[in-house]
């Protein structure tokens, strides 16, 4: 694509934006699709580029959360293999599309994005809740199916992954929300891992700009990782909802 040193600059600046974002209360990719797509990159392949860019910021966030892991083994190997499944099926979902009614279904997606953002304050109290009153099921050998399906999603688009992960782990595990939070971040990782190895071979990604956005995204979660406690997740998550919507409302008027 002929991209100028301004598109490459402002791609950066979006990716960085992301990592931070992602870091302090998720939904980068809110930020980062539609800074794409209004480069001039075409929706499937904008989606595509920006699964492979981010990925650095996802694998930080996991040696992050490393410690609260410890002890998850046998839950991990449950859930990794639904969640790799599932980003690949989701890749393969995406590719299946094309270009015309992926475009039509972006409005939809980024507006559904937005609203599992906005509801997940209320999911994180459910899942305190639910722990504190010790109505952990007994379904943990089970957990693969509602992981699977969530990484279905998270291999098609991706934003607002962590949501859909935090309540299908609240339905069959019981554990403290720090430990259900590193198999979040250990799903999504593996999700978003999982549809870029297999968009690698598609032809799809944009490559100059995904380097760009890659490194862009590596600083921006640093400075997020760091940002955290001096910037209320809650207001950042609450802009990031209201970008959504905006958005969504202008790619339904386009």
């Amino acid at each position: 694509m002929d991209l100028s040193l301004l598109d490459f600059v402002f791609a950066g600046l979006a990716a960085l934006a992301a990592g931070a974002i992602n870091a302090l209360a998720g939904g980068g990719t809110l930020i980062t699709f539609p800074v794409l797509t209004f480069l001039g990159i075409p929706a499937v392949a904008a989606n595509v580029t920006n699964t492979v860019a981010l990925c650095p910021g996802y694998f930080g966030g996991t040696l992050a959360q490393l410690k609260d892991l410890q002890g998850q083994k046998n839950r991990l190997w449950i859930i990794v293999p639904a969640s790799v499944i599932g980003g690949v099926v989701g890749g393969f979902l995406l590719l299946r599309t094309g270009e015309k009614l992926f475009k039509e279904l972006v409005p939809y997606l980024i507006l559904l994005a937005s609203g599992l953002l906005a509801i997940q304050d209320p999911v994180r109290a459910w899942l305190i809740r639910r722990m504190g009153e010790g109505h952990g099921s007994r379904l943990e050998k089970l957990s693969w199916l509602p992981v699977g399906l969530a990484s279905i999603y998270g291999g098609y688009f991706g934003a607002g992954l962590s949501v859909i992960v935090l309540s299908a782990l609240g339905l069959t595990l019981e554990d403290t929300l720090t430990r259900l939070n590193a198999l979040k971040q250990a799903i999504g990782f593996s999700v978003n891992v999982a549809a870029a190895i297999f968009f690698l071979f598609s032809g799809k990604v944009v490559w100059p700009v995904a380097l760009v956005m890659a490194v862009g995204a590596l600083i921006g979660g640093t400075l997020g990782g760091k940002l955290a406690g001096r910037v209320k997740p809650s207001t950042l998550r609450w802009t990031v909802v209201t970008i959504g919507v905006i958005v969504s409302i202008i790619y339904f008027l386009k």
